[in-house]
């Protein structure tokens, strides 16, 4: 019976997150469980183009990302594919009419991984960052808003900054691995190997009026996706503060990151905001 696999396949889109991302994994628990696949589902899809362009070094990326691409329209088109990523994925993008827009230009901007190293434009840099971040928001945000189109053009732009603000901010947390193990400089007129004080400064400042405009956003989500939301926006702030105060020289050294005990205390704070409405 294709139920049974169904259920397989959401499993693994869920097994994904949970094995990827810690953060994001903690984050998606806290929405309620109506909408809590599908987000596993959005995020087992772009985790696995994401791998191909930066993990399968052994392999032909290419083809395996020309591959992936294939299947993706194929699972979309027929509503099934023995991908079980996909799988779960495509069942998504039908039940909350997904625009095929948004999925395409994240493919677009993987398959720029492959072999773009330097972003020199400010155009360049945003066309990149609209593809691999700001519609990974705006297909979330179809699920949480059920895929009402009203409040889904309300809430867009923000969804849109928020996923910004989330890039940016790995872009500055990766930048060794990055620049040193893929090759590659996302900020444009930014020397990596020079990364100074005066360029971290800008950066974090670009990030923050994201930020800022993101978590107006927050405030207007149904009531089903608000803490989980909320609960990621705290932890990339914190990321962002813990950046703040490293030196440039540190961030090009090493990764920095948020300790689990730090996150459950991260977890309690937003918690106690959502149920004082203080969001």
């Amino acid at each position: 019976m294709k139920a049974l696999f169904d259920n397989v396949s959401r499993e693994c889109s869920k097994t994904v997150t949970n094995s990827y991302s810690t953060s994001f994994s903690l984050a998606t628990k806290m929405l309620a469980p109506s909408i809590r696949q599908d987000i596993y589902n959005i995020y087992g899809f772009v985790r696995l183009a994401d791998e191909i362009v930066d993990s399968f070094h052994d392999y032909d990326k290419e083809q395996l990302f020309a591959d992936f691409e294939s299947d993706l329209h194929k699972a979309i088109d027929s509503k099934i594919s023995l991908n079980p990523i996909l799988n779960s994925f495509q069942e998504t993008v039908h039940k909350y009419s997904i625009q095929k827009e948004l999925y395409s230009s994240f493919m677009d901007s993987m398959r720029l991984d492959l072999h773009k190293s330097e972003y020199l434009s400010m155009e360049e840099y945003k066309q990149y960052i609209y593809g691999s971040a700001d519609v990974v928001g705006l297909m979330c945000l179809k699920v949480f808003v059920h895929g009402d189109e009203k409040r889904y053009k309300e809430l867009k732009e923000s969804a849109m900054s928020l996923g910004s603000a989330f890039q940016k901010v790995n872009f500055l947390r990766d930048l060794k691995a990055d620049y040193e193990d893929l090759s590659r400089s996302y900020f444009p007129n930014v020397d990596l190997s020079q990364l100074n004080e005066l360029n971290k400064e800008q950066i974090i400042k670009e990030i923050e009026e994201d930020f800022h405009k993101g978590l107006k956003g927050i405030a207007h989500l149904p009531v089903e996706a608000k803490f989980g939301v909320y609960t990621a926006y705290i932890y990339y702030r914190k990321l962002l503060q813990k950046l703040k105060r490293i030196p440039s020289l540190e961030i090009r050294k090493r990764r920095v990151r948020v300790p689990n005990y730090q996150k459950a205390g991260l977890l309690a704070k937003s918690y106690i905001s959502y149920r004082l409405n203080l969001i």
